[in-house]
């Protein structure tokens, strides 16, 4: 055997890996991992048929097809006002997660330190640590996850390399206000840190409220990595397809590391989503009605069960507290909720360094209302 100490001594199988094969073990209904049970548009799919025969089948250039990143600045100028240049400041990745680790590795140096939000997407602190990098948590407060501006300000100093933020959030579900983006930008005016803004969820914001993209905000617009995908837009988690927005100097950094960790995205794919955007730029648009009609039917099915749901904003997940269910950490309530009661979830705890536990657990309601229903018989029986 090699002698080989691990470079993430920590990390183990992710939580929706581990979720996922229970729920496919007990044949649960799987309402933990963040993918829809429905296809995405049909226009979508025939596109990307019709550049497969075309002959669209070699590598792409690396930063992307040109017609798609054309489409991607359009789009980011007509919401957000924020005009990117489609040579120099747009990439397309191989998924969100690839950006992230891009942005990640392009800019942290050993000894760095980068701000996360705690709980937090499971990809962050890896990428942190296989740069070299440490990972100082802030923590969004159960049960209104809003941040702590005193405590960011407290965690700041000369270390400080990066702050990665996510909203609408996953796995919570709440949304930054514009006061909180001009909060963040005071925070950051005269120093040299850099931004990556997880900005997936994007078009899932509910309530008539806006989506602050840090596109919007032309101070911070000009230090961050800003990072999207067409697979949660799209119902097409499992094409692999994002891109990053950000100022040419930073972009130029972006791609160094980018060429040599994917070099180029599935090829037609790339421009049947180009296709579809300039066919259907309604379709994003309406996103959040779609889905807001999602939550609503699924805060419909858990009436009458014993979960309490929490304030759900954005994103395709609803956080439910069980304390009155039963007294099991978490972990193990997800587990025999899986298990016995055929419903899988994610417990929360695993998206916090310290694994703090509130008893709470994270749905995705990302599903067809057949499904939804379903599951909600079976959790109103809990």
């Amino acid at each position: 055997m090699i002698a080989m100490p691990s470079r993430l001594p920590d990390v183990g199988t992710t939580i929706f890996t581990v979720m996922s094969k229970l729920a496919a073990v007990h044949d649960a209904i799987n309402l933990s991992q963040g993918f829809p049970d429905f296809s995405p548009p049909p226009r979508l799919v025939e596109r990307v048929a019709h550049h497969m025969a075309a002959g669209h089948n070699q590598y792409a250039p690396m930063a992307g097809v040109l017609p798609l990143r054309e489409a991607i600045a359009a789009k980011v100028e007509t919401l957000y006002g924020a005009a990117y240049d489609v040579e120099q400041e747009i990439t397309v990745t191989a998924g969100a997660t690839q950006a992230i680790f891009t942005a990640v590795a392009a800019c942290v140096r050993p000894g760095d330190e980068v701000i996360v939000f705690a709980p937090a997407y499971d990809s962050y602190g890896p990428a942190v640590a296989l740069a070299g990098g440490r990972t100082v948590h802030a923590t969004l407060r159960h049960p209104d996850y809003k941040p702590d501006w005193n405590e960011v300000r407290a965690l700041l100093n000369p270390r400080t390399r990066m702050i990665i933020v996510n909203t609408p959030h996953n796995p919570t579900g709440a949304v930054w206000s514009a006061e909180d983006v001009e909060t963040l930008s005071a925070l950051l005016r005269g120093t040299d840190i850099v931004l990556v803004a997880d900005e997936v969820y994007e078009h899932m914001v509910f309530d008539g409220a806006r989506h602050e993209s840090i596109a919007r905000h032309a101070e911070l617009r000009g230090r961050s990595f800003v990072i999207s995908s067409f697979g949660k837009t799209y119902h097409c988690t499992g094409w692999k397809v994002a891109y990053c927005l950000a100022p040419r100097e930073l972009t130029a950094e972006f791609r160094k590391a980018h060429q040599f960790v994917v070099f180029a995205v599935n090829h037609p794919v790339q421009l049947a989503i180009a296709d579809f955007m300039n066919e259907q730029p309604g379709f994003a648009v309406d996103l959040g009605g779609f889905y807001q009609g999602k939550r609503d039917f699924f805060l419909g099915q858990l009436a009458g069960s014993r979960f309490s749901p929490l304030p759900c904003a954005g994103t395709y997940f609803q956080l439910a507290a069980y304390d009155v269910v039963d007294d099991r950490s978490d972990v193990e309530f997800a587990r025999w909720l899986t298990a016995e009661r055929g419903v899988a979830v994610i417990p929360v705890s695993v998206f916090y360094p310290g694994g703090d536990d509130h008893r709470v657990v994270r749905f995705c309601f990302a599903k067809n209302e057949a499904t939804l229903a379903a599951a909600g018989e079976r959790l109103r029986a809990v």
